[in-house]
């Protein structure tokens, strides 16, 4: 039996065409994916807060459907450093103490522990990201398996855009802390962020312009020290 979660579907969010690969047009990707149509939603996906999002929540078939995207991220070695754990609805007052008693390490008083306690319960579907970095590899190093983690984790998040779903990147000094540590990492590991996960109330807006000249430019060779331009032979 086929082990992906897409059986026969269509990719995810996209409607199955009929136009072959390699298409002349130029509009269709090889797999069959309307090329404007994918791009067009991919470049519309912002997050959504969890105050905007509500019911439905992705069920276990399409947040499986999101991390088997979230597999295809470049990954050298194949060491997949990545988890994502689902935090269910009824494990969210467990999560709350938890955060309260955070907080109260923290020095908060009784507003900011309710608040903490408040925090674990937004959002219909909430998941942990846990990145498993291994040090010492030479051909692996750790850089390259922290964006391997990140790249997942934005495949992740695009496909549930691509599924009509809206989500949050959540971290912060509290994700760091030992005992949210020691709750979802075994030894080695490191607890990333919270992803809260639902359906949209609202639009999702954009926080500023984008420039594309700044993240895209050709290469300007600086600091090349000796290695300047080779003698004519």
């Amino acid at each position: 039996m086929d082990a992906s979660p897409f059986h026969d579907d269509p990719p995810v969010g996209i409607p199955r065409t009929s136009t072959t690969p390699h298409a002349p047009d130029g509009q269709t990707a090889r797999a069959g994916v309307p090329r404007r149509e994918a791009l067009a939603a991919l470049a519309q996906r912002h997050s959504v807060g969890p105050r905007w999002l509500t019911d439905p929540a992705p069920d276990d078939a399409d947040l499986r459907r999101a991390i088997a995207c979230a597999l295809r991220a470049p990954d050298h070695g194949l060491l997949r450093p990545w988890r994502a754990v689902l935090v269910g609805r009824e494990q969210r007052r467990l999560l709350g103490d938890l955060f309260a008693s955070i907080a109260r390490d923290q020095g908060g008083d009784e507003a900011a522990i309710a608040r903490e306690i408040e925090r674990a319960e937004r959002g219909p579907a909430l998941v942990a990201w846990i990145a498993r970095i291994q040090p010492g590899i030479d051909d692996v190093p750790a850089h390259e398996q922290w964006m391997t983690t990140g790249g997942a984790l934005t495949l992740f998040l695009s496909a549930l855009h691509l599924m009509g779903y809206g989500a949050k990147t959540l971290s912060g000094r509290k994700c760091s802390h030992p005992r949210l540590q020691a709750a979802f990492c075994t030894p080695g590991e490191t607890l990333v962020a919270f992803i809260t996960v639902g359906t949209p109330s609202r639009a999702a807006a954009a926080r500023g312009c984008d420039d594309l000249d700044f993240h895209w430019q050709p290469w300007q060779p600086q600091n090349l020290g000796g290695a300047g331009p080779s003698a004519p032979h």
